[in-house]
């Protein structure tokens, strides 16, 4: 990993190259997600389990399409207690934390005569994705209990995930022992573009959904992105990034570690460290090295960190702050005695991880917060995933005849000035 002046000439060129590393998709790409979704969207289960065939497992048919109760049982009667018990403690944490994020419906009578007010009420329906990762030999458990427990706090009706198939035609059954924790209400073994589609318009047998979360590769992506409109999505998702701000103080062992644990997800994946210290620059770059060499995705890492990766030593803390919130970054971890001098003037990340001993990947699985976070600079304008994705906000208005009669000349000058008689009308034939 590179150690860089900032400001520098040479510095502003990496990190212009971070940011730039975007969320761009090629023509073909596009064509060929398209492609999907229309086939999808016209032969419905059948184009699903054609190309689930085609690139998951051969052993799934129409039939075997949905996850049964017995596949549910059966998974569940091979969970070992550690696991069991490290996805009680996150699911009940979870649940704690976005029950916090509930918004309640309200009514105002702001003038005489006038009422006004909002009703919030869940989505019928979402669907959750979550990637198939080494053909489901990694399942990303994490996955479906970020984007299925504020989908059940929000109070939604039906709760569909969407997940890959091994080869055998099977789903992981730390999957479906996660799914059915959460009370996700059916599960299909498909992935990719093809699975965005069959939420996002129906199948013979996948329910429509008005939401559609949860991570995945390019093709999910895309998809998402396309039928953005049909459906809400959470967000357009890019590569995994952490920057971490760090001063003198901070261990270059838990740095490196941390810096790593987020090389690893993709050759794509960026990873900064931003401090004061030349001394910790120098000792984070060797820890880096040495921990490297001993990751099973070492190879990925690496090349992440070759082309994204750097150590930003900077004047003062300050800058490092100014630089942070230029990047957008969404994981920014502020590894220092006393974080919270500083949080009041983080304007732009997804999350904030503070102190010493709170490094990321607490905040993958059991903090609470949710880990669908914005990427690629989007954390200057949007958000984690919550419960507000999946609810929707209504209007209340009310006038007596006092009251609109007190207003009712002010809205015919603004409909007239604005050349809509109709609407102006609609208001006269009451006077």
């Amino acid at each position: 990993m590179k150690i860089f002046q900032y400001p520098s000439d040479e510095a502003e060129k990496r990190v212009l190259d971070t940011i730039d590393r975007g969320l761009g998709f090629s023509r073909e790409d596009h064509d060929n997600v398209q492609a999907y979704l229309d086939d999808v969207k016209k032969r419905g289960d059948q184009a699903l389990v054609e190309y689930t065939n085609k690139f998951d497992s051969k052993a799934v048919t129409p039939d075997s399409l949905k996850v049964t109760e017995e596949e549910f049982d059966q998974a569940m009667d091979l969970m070992e207690p550690e696991f069991i018990k490290a996805l009680d403690r996150a699911v009940e944490q979870l649940t704690t934390y976005h029950t916090r994020q509930k918004e309640n419906s309200w009514i105002d009578t702001p003038r005489n005569g006038v009422m006004v007010g909002q009703m919030v009420n869940p989505v019928q329906a979402a669907g959750i994705y979550a990637p198939g990762a080494k053909g489901g030999k990694t399942p990303l458990v994490s996955s479906v209990l970020m984007g299925g427990i504020p989908a059940r706090v929000a109070g939604v009706e039906s709760i569909c995930l969407m997940t890959p198939p091994m080869a055998d035609g099977r789903i992981n059954p730390h999957i479906l022992a996660a799914a059915r924790k959460v009370g996700i209400d059916s599960v299909f073994k498909a992935g990719s573009a093809w699975a965005i589609g069959a939420l996002a318009y129906g199948t013979e047998q996948v329910p429509r959904v008005d939401v559609i979360v949860g991570p995945g590769n390019i093709y999910v992506t895309l998809a998402k992105k396309i039928v953005s409109g049909t459906v809400g999505i959470d967000m357009i998702a890019g590569p995994s990034e952490i920057l971490i701000i760090a001063d003198k103080n901070a261990n270059p062992e838990f740095v490196a570690a941390d810096l790593l644990s987020q090389a690893e997800h993709d050759v794509l994946a960026s990873s900064i460290l931003v401090t004061d210290s030349e001394e910790l620059a120098r000792s984070t770059v060797a820890a880096l090295d040495t921990q490297l060499a001993n990751l099973s995705r070492k190879d990925i890492a690496k090349e992440s960190i070759e082309n994204f990766g750097s150590v930003m030593v900077v004047p003062d803390i300050e800058t490092g702050i100014e630089l942070s919130n230029r990047l957008a970054p969404e994981h920014l971890e502020i590894i220092v005695d006393a974080p919270f001098d500083y949080i009041d003037r983080i304007r732009n990340a997804g999350a904030i991880f503070m102190g010493h001993y709170t490094p990321e990947p607490m905040g993958d699985y059991i903090a609470g917060p949710n880990h669908v976070l914005p990427t690629a600079g989007t954390a200057r304008f949007s958000s984690a995933l919550s419960v507000e994705h999946f609810t929707k906000k209504t209007s209340l208005i009310r006038y007596s005849e006092a009251a609109f009669k007190k207003e009712a000349d002010d809205v015919i000058c603004l409909a007239m000035t604005e050349g809509l008689d109709a609407h102006a009308n609609s208001v006269k034939v009451r006077k």
